[in-house]
């Protein structure tokens, strides 16, 4: 579960009494369902917001992500000691480099050395790194030891499935995290919502709709039938704005999902989703 940028503003211009509130509230709907997992970023004042709302005890395991390797070797350390004193933690679960191709340059092995004495301190259990297909994220799972692998694939975007990545992440030994399962929003996106680089997939995406609205599924239900479908996926992140979106999500997630040709459903040039361009829809999740 993590806390996406569309709702970041909403979150900083409310009154600091509000905001933690909201926080709280959002953290003990998941911790009442059963959520385990906390995806975090560096940036912001989300973690100090979640360190003064944890419930007590706290159920939750937490994901951290790294600060760009531009910003140099000891700032990516000494920025995720930080992030644990910011929530009040002893330790976090997951480590993650942000940016898997700052692992392929000259200091990629310095600097999965770096996560690598953190963990040996024991202030993060596993190290890991979030990739894209193009990173070849099991080569270099396998050339790191990486304990996690964080990957986007969706309903839309089956390409870590079709192209057998997802399972040869798993053959190398890491542990796979799935992002992205809403697609960047554009399942919930209707045609005047997409970006004029996108435009041209509008009847593609009305189509997929169309499809499951006939076998009456809604997209969200979709999404996550598609997702929990996968056998090698350890944990789904999915971002979420509010405790009532969350509550929707795992009603979605618990809903009785008919039985579909995921295949069928898939976009057939979904790498022209730029991230970019999914940024953009306004009601991207």
């Amino acid at each position: 579960m993590t806390e996406p940028a569309r709702a970041t503003s909403a979150f900083m211009t409310a009154p600091s009494g509000a905001r933690e509130e909201a926080m709280r509230f959002l953290l003990q709907t998941g911790a009442d369902a059963g959520v385990k997992l906390i995806a975090t970023r560096p940036e912001g004042d989300n973690e100090r917001l979640l360190g003064q709302a944890w419930p007590f005890p706290s159920p939750f395991q937490v994901t951290v992500r790294t600060v760009a390797l531009s910003e140099g070797l000891d700032r990516i350390e000494a920025r995720a000691r930080r992030s644990l004193e910011r929530m009040g933690l002893p330790r976090g679960e997951v480590l993650l480099v942000s940016n898997a191709a700052d692992l392929a340059g000259a200091e990629g092995r310095a600097l999965w050395d770096r996560l690598q004495k953190l963990k040996d301190r024991g202030l993060y259990r596993s190290i890991g790194f979030c990739a894209s297909l193009e990173d070849q994220p099991a080569m270099l799972a396998r050339r790191l030891n990486a304990d996690v692998v964080q990957l986007p694939c969706n309903l839309l975007d089956q390409r870590a499935v079709r192209e057998n990545v997802l399972d040869a992440v798993k053959d190398a030994g890491a542990a796979v995290h799935l992002s992205s399962v809403f697609a960047g929003g554009l399942l919930f996106a209707g045609g005047d919502d997409l970006p004029p680089e996108l435009a041209e997939h509008a009847q593609a995406l009305s189509r997929t709709r169309r499809r499951l609205a006939e076998q009456r599924c809604d997209p969200m239900q979709a999404a996550l039938g598609y997702a929990l479908s996968l056998k090698t996926v350890d944990k789904i992140v999915a971002s979420v704005a509010s405790a009532a979106e969350l509550r929707a999500i795992l009603a979605a997630a618990h809903a009785p999902c008919p039985d579909l040709d995921w295949s069928t459903l898939a976009l057939e040039a979904p790498a022209g989703f730029t991230a970019d361009a999914r940024a953009r829809i306004s009601s991207a999740a």
